[in-house]
């Protein structure tokens, strides 16, 4: 399998991370009562847009069918994006390389950019090849929405007591801890409920290599699972995305308040924007290290399912997702796709400068 070069940009880069944030609007928070207000932190979420949240009060449902709404634009915009993405994780280069230079001026080989790629998949399947497998996808983030805003309702969270100063900061781990609990345990039920819509969405794009049709709508796709794979199919790879939300929810809230609370000096007079902010770029930092495991659950998504980019010669048929881990980092391919811009080919590929 050809391998892409490592960059920013995990778990879907900006798009998905936009996509996350429009589906889960931030909670509502009471003021200390001796201090003001401070900036809303935007809220820690995984970058492949799994996870939603709703409004509460009289007007819920109107505020549930808006966030549902909107998800299901930017899910629909960002679509070609992660589609290309899943293209380029299971090994699929059907474009050569090209020479170019380094910052050192030494020459080098690179992939095609996503722009190339989306290219390539307009020539052979139209624009509207370009949403392949979209409709499972909204309708597995729908149900993510629904699903964590009816969580809400039947557990609702504790009113939360906003920190203005050093002091409240470092005596504040205890509501941090519980806190990312709460939103632990709302991102992996939603993300249960929801896997199964998003293994039938990655085996539809991924058809696109072998020119497939095995896997053409939504009911039909889960009958053909439930025949041939029964109920555990439609959580293959569910393990490893579970435990990239569970650290990338820790890490990132964990690292996010030790930054804030030994860091940031209450004497800077930008302190408030800098934390405010602080939650932001370590859910970036975090996401980049968590890509592994979305590259696996994906890989494990497709893998032997009856399609070509699931048996050799793009993959191995991995007997667990630890398999396809040390497969993948034994290739120095743990980060594959995880640059859709600047793709070095990696060391361990077939192409080789001339």
């Amino acid at each position: 399998m050809a391998g892409a070069g490592a960059g920013a940009g995990a778990r879907g880069g900006a798009a998905a991370g936009v996509e996350a944030r429009a589906r889960d609007p931030p909670p509502a928070h009471r003021a200390h009562p001796r201090h003001p207000r401070p900036a809303a932190q935007p809220s820690a979420r995984r970058m492949d847009g799994a996870s939603g949240g709703l409004g509460s009060g009289d007007n819920a449902p109107t505020t549930e069918a808006l966030f549902v709404a909107l998800g299901a634009g930017v899910t629909a915009l960002s679509h070609p994006l992660l589609y290309v993405k899943l293209l380029i994780q299971v090994g699929h280069e059907p474009m050569p390389p090209t020479i170019g230079t380094n910052v050192l001026g030494r020459k080098v080989l690179y992939l095609p950019s996503f722009f190339t790629y989306a290219k390539y998949i307009v020539q052979v399947d139209g624009k509207i090849g370009l949403f392949r497998g979209l409709s499972p996808r909204l309708m597995s983030n729908a149900l993510s929405t629904v699903t964590r805003g009816s969580m809400k309702k039947v557990f609702p969270p504790d009113e939360i007591e906003q920190v203005a100063n050093k002091d409240d900061m470092k005596t504040s781990l205890k509501k941090v801890v519980k806190e990312t609990s709460y939103e632990m345990m709302m991102q992996c039920v939603s993300r249960m409920l929801a896997h199964p819509l998003h293994v039938i969405s990655m085996r539809c794009m991924v058809q696109f290599v072998g020119r497939e049709a095995k896997y053409s709508g939504v009911l039909s796709s889960i009958g053909k699972i439930f025949k041939e794979e029964g109920l555990l199919g439609f959580f293959v790879g569910l393990i490893p995305h579970l435990l990239g939300d569970v650290v990338f929810l820790w890490g990132c809230n964990l690292l996010a308040h030790f930054i804030n609370a030994y860091l940031v000096d209450d004497s800077f007079s930008q302190a408030l924007a800098i934390r405010s902010y602080t939650k932001f770029v370590m859910g970036i930092a975090v996401s980049m290290l968590t890509y592994p495991f979305l590259l696996v659950g994906d890989l494990m998504a497709v893998n032997n399912c009856g399609l070509q980019a699931g048996l050799p010669p793009y993959s191995p048929v991995f007997k667990s997702w630890i398999h396809c881990w040390k497969y993948l980092s034994v290739q120095g391919q743990l980060f594959r796709g995880s640059s859709l811009l600047f793709r070095r080919v990696s060391s361990g590929s077939c192409f080789a400068l001339e």
